[in-house]
């Protein structure tokens, strides 16, 4: 059996991977929402292809992020004895799904590049939870 110490390190390396991940995901999504209102107000075929390719790097990175919070869950099940932690990734893999189909409309783009937007900062906030509590935790 690996030290606490050990074990705790490693879960929150897991956590920084992940909110590197997420950062990332954010920074794009925030562009593809401004590029979007430029697209709304009348932006043009440049406007939608800026916006579109914001949201594909945005949707990478969330690829990254749901194989970055794998490794975060089976960290902190190594560390569950110490850490009584339920991290939820339901919602952020089926939010990643919905979020890039049937895109009829500029404004139903927008509104949902805004619930990726919420989802990403609700994972970020549970994450620094999580991290703050594995710091607390250290010997």
């Amino acid at each position: 059996m690996k030290d606490q110490n050990v074990e705790i390190n490693e879960a929150l390396d897991a956590c920084e991977n992940a909110l590197e991940c997420l950062e990332e995901a954010k920074r794009h999504l925030n562009s593809a929402r401004n590029w979007g209102i430029f697209d709304i107000v009348g932006g043009g075929l440049v406007a939608t292809l800026v916006k579109r390719q914001k949201m594909s790097n945005a949707r990478e990175y969330m690829k990254k992020t749901r194989s970055a919070l794998r490794v975060l869950k089976e960290e902190l099940m190594d560390v569950d004895d110490i850490l009584n932690v339920d991290l939820k990734t339901d919602d952020f893999l089926s939010f990643s799904d919905y979020f890039f189909d049937n895109i009829f409309s500029d404004l139903i783009v927008q509104d949902k590049i805004n619930d990726a937007r919420d989802n990403v900062d609700y994972l970020i906030n549970n994450i620094t939870l999580i991290r703050q509590s594995l710091l607390e935790r250290m010997i």
